[in-house]
C-alpha cells in the first residue's frame, strides 16, 4: 500500500496537522486502522492529563555521599540518606555485583 501525507483536524484544538507518508507506515505495521484525531500536542497533554502525572515536583537536596547539590523527584524524610544520580548508579553496580549477578 502506497501512503501520502495527509491533513487531519485536531478534535480538540480544530487546528490541521499533517498525519505523515511514516506516521502511517508506522501504524500499519502495528495493525492500527484508525487515523490520529488529535495533533501532536493535545495528543501530548491529552497523554500527561490521563496519566494522572502532570509536572512532577521536584525537591533539592545535597547528596549524601559526594555534597553535590540535585534534585530528587521525591520528598527527603531524613531517616534515609540520598544520594545524586551519579552516586546513586555507583552504589546500585556496587551492590549488584556483590550479589554475583
Amino acid at each position: 500500500m502506497v501512503f501520502t501525507d495527509k491533513t487531519l483536524t485536531c478534535r480538540d484544538c480544530g487546528q490541521p496537522f499533517t498525519f505523515t507518508r511514516g506516521e502511517q507506515e508506522f501504524y500499519a505495521s502495528k495493525g492500527l486502522t484508525n487515523e490520529p484525531r488529535r495533533c501532536p500536542a493535545c495528543r501530548q497533554a491529552y497523554k500527561q492529563q490521563s496519566s494522572g502525572r502532570g509536572e512532577r515536583q521536584m525537591y533539592q537536596v545535597v547528596c549524601d555521599a559526594c555534597g553535590k547539590e540535585t534534585l530528587v523527584p521525591f520528598q527527603p524524610r531524613g531517616d534515609r540518606p540520598v544520594y545524586c544520580s551519579d552516586c546513586f548508579q555507583q552504589r546500585r553496580a556496587s551492590r549488584t555485583s556483590s550479589y554475583g549477578y
